[in-house]
């Protein structure tokens, strides 16, 4: 038989007491003691259940999409406008995670400096060295019939990555004092059907 941790608790108090009391003159005292030692465990026992059942709620699920419509080729700072459609939603969560998720093939997200805009100019010289528009017309690539822009495109979509997972805590998104949220657009014409607006998936979840 598996005693329960309370029980043997119990069990330990009432021996020690037994063993204390053959050798006191005053019965009525240990009765006492071993009386208000057993209240005291329960009132512990109670309290710890309490305490438990205040602290643990179940957990708070909530998505949005929106669509941004990025003004350029380039990486693009969305912080504001993803917070804007979240925040009623987001400030019900005390601890979780917010994933944002882009559904497009030639443009990404990722998380980088949200003070100067040089830094976003800067990324998109970068990412136009390490996947060069050149690729499209000097045999590198084989997809090439939707322009210069596009398989380079789904290269950064992949490299970048389409999805961004950021803490949330006290309902707020936890991020860095100098931390930004990038859509970074990889096409000049941005697609299928021109223009640049991009489908992005929020999904909030977390306890309250």
């Amino acid at each position: 038989m598996q005693l329960q941790p309370t029980f043997l608790t119990l069990l330990v108090i009432l021996l020690s007491l037994v063993s204390s009391c053959a050798f006191t003159s005053n019965p009525a005292s240990c009765r006492s003691s071993i009386t208000e030692r057993h209240q005291a465990s329960s009132e512990n026992e109670m309290s710890s259940n309490t305490a438990a059942t205040t602290t643990l709620t179940g957990p708070q699920w909530f998505q949005h999409q929106i669509s941004i419509t990025a003004p350029s080729r380039g990486c693009h700072l969305i912080t504001g406008e993803v917070q804007k459609h979240i925040g009623n939603d987001l400030s019900k969560i005390r601890m979780g995670m917010c994933n944002l998720f882009v559904q497009h093939t030639s443009a990404s997200l990722t998380i980088n400096e949200n003070a100067d805009p040089d830094v976003r100019t800067d990324m998109e010289t970068a990412m136009n060295k390490i996947v060069p528009a050149k690729w499209n017309r000097d045999g590198t690539f084989r997809h090439t019939m939707e322009g210069d822009d596009d398989m380079p495109g789904h290269v950064k979509s992949s490299m970048m990555g389409v999805s961004l997972n950021i803490p949330i805590r006290n309902g707020r998104l936890a991020l860095g004092t100098w931390q930004g949220i990038y859509l970074n657009e990889h096409r000049d014409q941005g697609g299928w059907g021109g223009g640049h607006t991009r489908n992005i998936v929020i999904t909030l979840q977390g306890m309250a």
